[in-house]
């Protein structure tokens, strides 16, 4: 599995970009300890194969307009946005040049915790969504394979402070897992910000 580095990732189908240090040390140490503590982190139960398990992984989310989010079954609820993340969405628009209406929050407390192959395709994302991840705390590895192309594997070493950008038609063809790992590290909070489109629009 070929690692991938800093910049604009060469993918088939995909737009790709990889910006470590896109949040200073300083500030990326404090917004991590008062996500950390702040917010209301919940466990959701997900069905996969017709059983039930606790998510490996707390959620929350917020946003505005009161749009919810679905996935996996599950439906969440936003709550507004605080200050400081609605101050991280600003940077991020900016630097994207996409816009934003919701941040899903996952807490990955140890290397038990995990988030299973999929994409950020459902329904209320529309087609070729913008998907802007930022990476708190413990680095963890991010793995990519392309739908229809075993041959086309990669992962990317994700650092506290860092962003990701996923656009263009990946949603589509990609999917995308942070995987177990039996190695002790400690928490990492992902930040990533999407737009919800209203009801009629999808």
């Amino acid at each position: 599995m070929e690692l991938l580095q800093a910049g604009s990732a060469l993918l088939p189908d995909a737009e790709l970009n990889y910006i470590p240090g896109f949040l200073p040390q300083g500030h990326a140490d404090t917004l991590f300890r008062l996500l950390l503590e702040q917010v209301p982190w919940r466990q959701d139960d997900i069905r996969i194969f017709g059983k039930t398990y606790p998510q490996p992984r707390l959620t929350a989310l917020y946003g505005e307009s009161g749009r919810t989010y679905t996935y996996s079954g599950i439906t969440m609820h936003p709550e507004p946005f605080p200050p400081a993340l609605e101050t991280l969405r600003n940077s991020i628009e900016e630097q994207s040049g996409h816009e934003f209406t919701t941040c899903l929050l996952n807490l990955y407390r140890d290397g038990e915790d995990s988030n299973g192959w999929h994409a950020d395709n459902e329904r209320e994302l529309g087609p070729n969504p913008a998907i802007a991840s930022v990476s708190l705390g413990q680095v963890r590895a991010f793995h990519l394979k392309h739908r229809t192309d075993p041959a086309l594997r990669f992962k990317l070493l994700l650092e506290h402070g860092s962003l990701l950008l996923m656009g263009g038609a990946m949603q589509h063809h990609w999917l995308h897992q942070v995987p177990k790992t039996r190695k002790p590290v400690g928490q990492r909070i992902n930040l990533t910000f999407r737009k919800i489109l209203a009801q009629g629009h999808q």
